[in-house]
C-alpha cells in the first residue's frame, strides 16, 4: 500500500455528482438550488422549528404550571425490595449507600429514600437520606435502625 493508491473503506463514502461546476457537467447553472429564493442563496440555514412564516410549534402550545427550581429528587426504594436482596444474600444485616450503589438501587450522587411498600422481617440498620413514616416504623419494628445521612 502507498500514498497513491490509498482509498476509504468499502462503503465508507457515497459518491455524489459535484455541482455548479460547469454546463458541461450537468448540473452547472444554479447547481440544482432552483432559480431564485432564500434557499438558492450561498450562506443559508434554516433556525430550528422555523415554519415558513407560520406560527412554530413551540409558540401555539400553551404553556402552564410552575417548576420549583430548589426541589430534591430522591430515587425511591422500597421495603420489599429490601428484603428480596436480604432473601437473595445480597444484604447481610447493614444498609447504607455503598450497599445500594454496588446493588444497583441507587448512583453514588443521588439521594436516597426508603419507602413503605412490603413487608420487612429483616432486621437491618439502614443509613440513608430520607424514610417515609410507615418505613420507619417497619424498620423498627423488625429490630432494625433507621438512620438519617
Amino acid at each position: 500500500m502507498e500514498l497513491h493508491n490509498l482509498r476509504p473503506a468499502k462503503g465508507a463514502t457515497h459518491l455524489s455528482k459535484r455541482v455548479g461546476r460547469g454546463q458541461g457537467s450537468g448540473k452547472g447553472g444554479t447547481a440544482t438550488r432552483g432559480h431564485n429564493g432564500q434557499k438558492s442563496r450561498s450562506g443559508y440555514s434554516r433556525k430550528i422549528g422555523f415554519e415558513g412564516g407560520q406560527m412554530p410549534l413551540q409558540r401555539r402550545v400553551p404553556k402552564f404550571g410552575f417548576t420549583n427550581i430548589n426541589r430534591k429528587e430522591y430515587q425511591g426504594i422500597n421495603l420489599d425490595v429490601l428484603q428480596n436482596l436480604v432473601d437473595l444474600g445480597r444484604i447481610k444485616d447493614t444498609v447504607d449507600m455503598k450497599v445500594l450503589v454496588e446493588n444497583r438501587l441507587a448512583r453514588k450522587n443521588e439521594l436516597v429514600k426508603i419507602l413503605g411498600r412490603g413487608e420487612l422481617t429483616a432486621k437491618l440498620n439502614i443509613t440513608v437520606h430520607k424514610f417515609t413514616a410507615t418505613a420507619k416504623e417497619a424498620i423498627e419494628k423488625a429490630g432494625g435502625s433507621a438512620t438519617e445521612l
